[in-house]
C-alpha cells in the first residue's frame, strides 16, 4: 500500500508540475468596433466629423494564448473542443524570445489597423492626406518641416499617398534639391530640401510621414491586441461610425480577416477559437474570410451563420443582405 501510495502521488507530482512543450489556444476577448472596451474608451475614436450609432454590434475577435503548460493541463486542453494544444515552435520560434514575438505581433496589430484606416477612408472617398510626424534632429529637413506640415507637392506634383511620396523622393539623385509645397497652420508654404543616401542608397530627405484625412481624427487606442486579424472589422466599424447608415440592422455581429490598403480580405489562424468567442459573445453572424470557410464550417457552433467574404465591398454587401432579411453568400457547407 505504502508503494502503492507513493506511486500515486509521484505520478500526481508528474501532472501537476512538469512543464510540456505545447501552449494552449483558447477563445480571447472580443470587442465591439462600435463600443467601447473595458476601460470605458471607444475602440475606435473619431474626431473633426459627425458620427452615427448603431443598434447592434460588429465584433472582432481573438485567441488567448497560455504559454506554458503542465502535462495535466495540456491532456485537459487536448480533451476540450473550444481549446487547442499547439508545439510551442509553432507560436513562439525558436530562435525568438516570448518578447520578440509579442513585439512582432504588437507590430503586426499597428500595420492592420493603418490598412483598415486607408481602406475604409478609401471606401468613403475621403481623401488621404499626408503629413510630417517626426524630424530627426541631425535630418537636412530639420528646421524646414515641422511636425504636422501637411505635404502637398514634391517640384510640382501633387502628393495623394504616403507611397507615392517615397516613390517621388527615392526618384531624385542623392544630393538634389528638393521644392516641398507644404501647408503648415493651414498656410501654403514652399521649403527646399537637400536629399541624402540613406542605408539603402536611396535618397532620403529626413523625416517620418504619416498619414490623416483632414479635418477627421482616427484612432484605435486599444492595448494588449496582437495580429492582423482584426482588420476587416475595424475597418467595418470605422464606416459605420462615419456612414449615417446603421450597418449591422440591429444585429451581432462578428467576423475576422486580414485587410490591406484596397480592400482585399484575407485568411487568418485561430478560427474555431475565434468562432466559440463569436458565438459566447451573442453573435448570430460570422463574416468570414474565404480562404478560412472550409475550417470554419467544421467548427461551426449551433447558431452561428458563416459569412463569406473576400473583399471589404462584399463584406458591406453581405451586411446589406443581412438588414434587409435576405440570404448574404454563405461558406459552402455553411
Amino acid at each position: 500500500m505504502l508503494i502503492g501510495f507513493l506511486l500515486v502521488a509521484g505520478m500526481t507530482a508528474l501532472l501537476t508540475t512538469a512543464t510540456v512543450p505545447y501552449v494552449q489556444l483558447e477563445p480571447g476577448p472580443t470587442y465591439d468596433t462600435l463600443g467601447q472596451d473595458d476601460d470605458k474608451r471607444d475602440v475606435i475614436e473619431i474626431t473633426g466629423a459627425d458620427t452615427s450609432t448603431s443598434e447592434g454590434e460588429l465584433r472582432f475577435v481573438t485567441v488567448g494564448v497560455q504559454p506554458r503548460l503542465t502535462l495535466l493541463e495540456a491532456l485537459v486542453g487536448w480533451w476540450r473542443d473550444e481549446d487547442a494544444v499547439v508545439p510551442r515552435e509553432l507560436v513562439y520560434p525558436p530562435d525568438q524570445t516570448e518578447e520578440q514575438v509579442e513585439e512582432r505581433n504588437a507590430e503586426d496589430f499597428a500595420n492592420s489597423q493603418s490598412a483598415a484606416e486607408i481602406a475604409a477612408m478609401d471606401y468613403l472617398d475621403k481623401p488621404m492626406v499626408v503629413k510630417v510626424d517626426v524630424v530627426p534632429d541631425d535630418s537636412p529637413a530639420n528646421g524646414k518641416l515641422l511636425p504636422e506640415d501637411v505635404i502637398i507637392s514634391i517640384d510640382g506634383v501633387p502628393i495623394t499617398s504616403d507611397d507615392q511620396l517615397l516613390e517621388l523622393i527615392r526618384s531624385k539623385p542623392v544630393g538634389s534639391t528638393v521644392s516641398m509645397g507644404i501647408t503648415r497652420s493651414g498656410t501654403p508654404q514652399t521649403v527646399s530640401v537637400t536629399t541624402f543616401a540613406g542605408e539603402d542608397g536611396a535618397s532620403r530627405i529626413g523625416f517620418r510621414p504619416k498619414i490623416g484625412w483632414d479635418p477627421i481624427v482616427l484612432d484605435i487606442p486599444i492595448e494588449g491586441i496582437g495580429g492582423p486579424s482584426a482588420g476587416l472589422m475595424l475597418s467595418l466599424g470605422i464606416i459605420d461610425k462615419l456612414d449615417p447608415q446603421d450597418l449591422t440592422g440591429g444585429h451581432v455581429i462578428a467576423g475576422t480577416g486580414t485587410i490591406d490598403r484596397a480592400g482585399a480580405v484575407g485568411e487568418i489562424g485561430g478560427v474555431p477559437q475565434k468562432l466559440v468567442g463569436a458565438k459566447e459573445a451573442g453573435a448570430t453572424y460570422f463574416l468570414t474570410p474565404r480562404g478560412n470557410c472550409a475550417e470554419a464550417v467544421a467548427n461551426a457552433p449551433a447558431g452561428l451563420t458563416l459569412v463569406q467574404v473576400s473583399t471589404l465591398p462584399e463584406a458591406i454587401s453581405a451586411l446589406a443582405a443581412i438588414r434587409s432579411g435576405d440570404q448574404p453568400t454563405l461558406c459552402p457547407g455553411a
